[in-house]
């Protein structure tokens, strides 16, 4: 089948696009604004940019409290969802009014930071701490804005359990993080395979 997505006429009950692009690593953002009050939500539009520097992205469909705390402390966190968390993940999806911790929602112990002041998932196995370094409004290919905003981190801070660290590397099947595909799907990372790069394909020690 061809459809084309301006006239949306694929003919599916479900747009199909999140589906195929996917899985995808959730980017479980904590925050904090200028009067302290913390915010946590996941997203699933979300990846590592690049290695060196590291620098990390998520988008957001709308002006939620993520982007709002993060323009004003500039600053933010990239807690990794695991299986384990599933259920608590979810719920700090739930639309509280701004103000009301997703955390004690979630009924989930937050840990400072070490780099920022947002804090961390005390139970999460990793976590990335964030500065700011731009937001974009998102457009089209002919240039209408869109009600989708760009946030660019960079990576200043790592924390990984130590019982996640195995022959010198993460353990991420030990870790089980969890990923987004299309619909309410989910799925979880407990099995991985190796393959040989070929010749300047690639730096195999840099992940």
């Amino acid at each position: 089948m061809f459809y084309s997505t301006e006239e949306n006429n694929h003919g599916l009950p479900y747009n199909p696009i999140k589906a195929l692009v996917a899985p995808r690593p959730i980017g479980w953002i904590s925050s904090v604004n200028s009067a302290g009050e913390v915010n946590l939500a996941p997203y699933s539009f979300f990846n590592l940019l690049l290695a060196n520097p590291p620098l990390v992205a998520f988008a957001s469909e709308g002006r939620k409290d993520s982007l709002a705390f993060i323009e004003e402390s500039g600053e933010f966190v990239c807690n990794l969802a695991t299986y384990e968390l599933r259920h608590e993940m979810n719920a700090t999806s739930s639309p509280l009014e701004r103000g009301h911790s997703e955390f004690e929602h979630a009924g989930l112990e937050m840990a400072p930071s070490e780099m920022v002041r947002a804090p961390r998932v005390k139970r999460s196995p990793a976590a990335l701490e964030c500065k700011l370094v731009e937001i974009q409004q998102l457009k089209t290919s002919d240039g209408e804005l869109t009600n989708g905003w760009l946030i660019i981190g960079h990576i200043v801070g790592v924390h990984i359990e130590d019982e996640y660290i195995v022959d010198g590397r993460f353990d991420m099947v030990a870790a089980q993080p969890i990923a987004r595909c299309g619909y309410l799907d989910f799925v979880v990372a407990d099995k991985v395979f190796s393959i040989e790069r070929p010749a300047g394909g690639g730096n195999p020690t840099g992940g």
